[in-house]
């Protein structure tokens, strides 16, 4: 079908704004939220939440908890930014819709990628999460203002969190508690992360989890003593060479182990380590058997050696459902009406959209910009699709709103 008269409006008012669009995601660009830095984190927190007050919405901040303490990595057990929720009812009979968007970025605050760098032709840029996933979330603000503008009737919550980069620990709670609400009420989620390949959608998504394996041992002098000893690195290097084996990459189940701690001093048979992983899966048997093996692994073993394994299923599998592959349809026909091809995808990447979705919300989560090389250096944007990704957004929200 046609863009309606109000829908060509809403384009057209996106299209002249395309300057604005590009300064915005500049900004974003330069504040430097990645590893964790509240300030920055905090800034453009404050930002969007005063623009989604200007819009009607109430905001409120969801208090985070700290990521597991034994999770690897620098940010175990610290504490994460809040997470903003922003509500904006519709007095009307309306489909709420919950777009859901992560601040944080995977790039060091203090080195050398840090702005917006737009290329001689004019037709990309590259800079630090501009695709993953401050576009997505330019063009979101974008098209809720533009759809506020013309008065179209929408019912929508905003939700910001800043850990979705190192798994989103804190704030899923949160997620599952909105998705949960806005799914009662049979409302949909999209969430923003950037398109997939040639501009795709993905619709179905594997699920993660993060295990991890501790030996202890007894430790002993290597030259006088060895013999006492029983070294944990040689019982986790076997136990990392058994558990890589429950892998089965050709039916969707991936198994990665890394990093791995141990000794740091040679002359000492080590008496702990560690190894943590992460496993992919399709399907929740699938993570369950790989826990049940897992944790049969616990215990002490022959060499005296005793063993303690830990799992956490961060984010489910995201399967294509009826009511996902209806929504996806909407946004294909949508696209189709703006003259943007919009093919459908699947991937082992795993986002929030896994969370809203395992809550009960039928999900899309690739409706943000075009682009390439996430998590990198070169990590660049197609500057042609901040017009086209806010116009797609839009019309979409229109439809979904009032197709209950």
């Amino acid at each position: 079908m046609a863009l309606s008269e109000r829908e060509q409006r809403v384009c057209d008012l996106i299209r002249k704004r395309e300057s604005a669009l590009l300064e915005d995601l500049r900004l974003h660009v330069g504040l430097p939220t990645g590893g964790g830095n509240v300030d920055a984190l905090s800034e453009t927190r404050e930002r969007f939440a005063t623009r989604a007050a200007a819009l009607g919405a109430g905001t409120a901040l969801a208090v985070c908890t700290p990521r597991p303490a034994w999770l690897y990595g620098e940010t175990a057990g610290k504490a994460v930014p809040p997470t903003l929720v922003c509500d904006r009812e519709c007095i009307l009979e309306r489909r709420e819709i919950l777009i859901a968007g992560h601040l944080d970025t995977v790039h060091d605050p203090r080195g050398g990628f840090r702005e917006l760098t737009i290329s001689s032709d004019g037709r990309t840029a590259t800079g630090p999460g501009c695709v993953d996933m401050k576009g997505g979330l330019v063009v979101a603000m974008a098209a809720l203002e533009a759809l506020h503008e013309v008065e179209h009737a929408l019912a929508w919550t905003l939700v910001l969190n800043s850990d979705e980069e190192t798994g989103s620990y804190g704030s899923a709670k949160t997620i599952r508690e909105v998705a949960t609400r806005v799914a009662k009420r049979g409302g949909l989620g999209i969430a923003l992360e950037p398109a997939a390949a040639e501009g795709g959608l993905v619709v179905e998504r594997a699920g993660s989890a993060q295990f991890m394996i501790e030996v202890r041992g007894r430790a002993a002098h290597v030259g006088r003593d060895f013999a006492s000893g029983v070294s944990a690195v040689t019982e986790l290097a076997a136990l990392v060479l058994e558990i890589t084996k429950m892998g089965r990459p050709e039916n969707g189940l991936i198994v990665n182990i890394g990093p791995l701690q141990g000794n740091e001093a040679t002359n000492v048979v080590p008496d702990l380590a560690r190894a943590w992983g992460n496993v992919r899966f399709t399907t929740p048997a699938d993570a369950e058997a790989f826990e049940t093996r897992l944790k049969g692994l616990e215990g002490v073993r022959d060499s005296g050696a005793s063993v303690t394994a830990r799992m956490n299923i961060g984010r489910p599998a995201k399967p294509l459902t009826p009511e996902v592959e209806g929504f996806a349809r909407m946004c294909v026909d949508a696209a189709g009406d703006l003259g943007q091809p919009l093919p459908l995808a699947k991937t082992g990447g795993v986002c929030d959209g896994n969370l809203m979705q395992a809550a009960g919300l039928p999900t899309l989560d690739t409706l943000g910009v075009r682009g390439g090389r996430l998590h990198t250096p070169q990590e660049w944007i197609d500057l042609s699709s901040l017009v086209e990704r806010c116009q797609l957004l839009a019309v979409v929200l229109m439809r979904a709103s009032v197709d209950r």
